[in-house]
């Protein structure tokens, strides 16, 4: 089983690679984690501290995100690219008429709604501005103290496949984003999802997003009229902690590997790359890259014919520690 997204040649010249973690899907997305146990050593610290910040009333929005099965789709919209502010602004603006549609869709499926959904699916002005304060204040509480280390992997992760556009082509970048993505041109399946079903771009083009707390599996909105986003998880190595633990970590540090931190902070880069930001031979950095990479600091895959390091959430910590002392 699959979902098959059919391109015609408009749709080939406008898939596009996001330019930036979408708040609204990794709210979204994050809420599924959160009302689960799963991906402990990753998200298990994470979900202990928010599960303790999170206010009752914000109990209700995740009503519209389960964990399991259809989450309302009105709740990640196209304009979420632009940043949270673009993204809750199109949330306050959504259509009465796809309110009341995926709200009827989540109650066939049995889901408990709020007990402010029938005003909403009747775009009442005073419901949806609720959903609007919701919707930010749980942005606030559960991802901005992190959105950072989110920025960072998402950075890298589009870095790496960015070069292999330019070096390997369409079909090399599609076939190399995850497993659950496979591209047999004009056609790209998405599996694991558990549902059958064709759905045709007609020159709408395709947004392919990274996204932090996509788990396991590419995901995508149930609705084929909307525009059509493939989400997919990025790979992980370490937790998304609160913080580094800096007596530990903190001999790893000489002026060199710092360097080489920062220098990765921000994008994936070459080993010829660092060795030129930082002044050293190509063998010093290889040297500092490969201890770096033991301590679970810098991480490194193949993108074409070039071989990326990019920091890892530890790393990242480390020097966010780093910087406040």
């Amino acid at each position: 089983m699959a979902v098959r997204i059919h391109f015609t040649d408009d749709d080939l010249a406008q898939i596009r690679l996001a330019q930036a973690p979408d708040p609204m899907w990794e709210a979204l997305l994050s809420m599924h984690m959160l009302q689960t146990d799963t991906a402990s050593l990753v998200f298990g610290g994470w979900r202990h501290t928010v599960r303790r910040r999170l206010t009752g009333p914000v109990g209700a929005l995740l009503r519209l995100a389960p964990p399991v099965g259809y989450s309302a789709d009105f709740l990640t919209p196209a304009a979420g690219t632009g940043g949270l502010d673009a993204g809750v602004g199109a949330l306050l603006s959504t259509p009465r008429q796809r309110l009341a549609h995926d709200l009827t869709e989540l109650a066939g499926a049995g889901r408990r709604l709020p007990s402010w959904a029938g005003l909403l699916a009747d775009g009442d002005k005073g419901a949806v501005t609720h959903l609007g304060r919701l919707y930010r204040h749980y942005f606030a509480t559960a991802l901005a103290p992190w959105w950072s280390r989110v920025r960072s992997r998402f950075d890298a992760e589009r870095a790496a496949h960015s070069r292999y556009l330019a070096d390997g082509g369409l079909g090399g970048l599609l076939n190399t984003l995850h497993p659950g993505l496979v591209w047999r041109r004009p056609v790209l399946e998405v599996t694991g999802l558990g549902v059958d079903r064709d759905v045709h771009l007609d020159g709408r083009g395709l947004l392919v997003l990274p996204s932090y707390f996509c788990w396991r599996r590419p995901t995508l909105l149930k609705d084929p009229a909307l525009p059509c986003v493939v989400v997919y998880p990025m790979p992980h190595e370490t937790a998304l902690s609160t913080g580094p633990d800096l007596r530990s970590l903190n001999a790893l540090l000489g002026r060199t590997r710092a360097e080489i931190l920062e220098s990765v902070a921000d994008r994936g880069v070459t080993t010829t790359e660092l060795a030129h930001d930082t002044g050293v031979a190509m063998a010093t950095a290889s040297h500092h890259i490969g201890i770096l990479r033991k301590a679970g600091l810098l991480s490194t895959c193949r993108a074409g014919r070039f071989v990326l390091h990019t920091v890892t959430p530890l790393g990242l910590a480390l020097l966010d520690g780093r910087r406040r002392t």
